[in-house]
């Protein structure tokens, strides 16, 4: 696993990237995610590509993903 400062110094340029199934077509919002080695996990706007990307290690995507399950980010 990495560390986080690892997790961004790694380059992803290569990186495979798929439009989030629940982003808004005619909204203009638009989340793109890369499935990484080891797990980890990148996130972008793909509206504002010269925003930076979001990085996750595979623990980080793992506790977030089970607390979308579990209802923690229901309002």
């Amino acid at each position: 696993m990495s560390s986080k400062a690892q997790l961004y110094a790694r380059d992803i340029s290569g990186a495979a990237w798929r439009k989030s199934s629940r982003s808004e077509v005619d909204m203009n919002e638009c989340v793109e995610v890369a499935f990484l080695d080891d797990g980890a996990v990148a996130l972008r706007d793909s509206t504002s590509r010269s925003r930076p990307e979001l990085r996750f290690t595979s623990g980080e995507w793992s506790a977030f993903t089970a607390g979308v399950r579990n209802g923690e980010f229901d309002s």
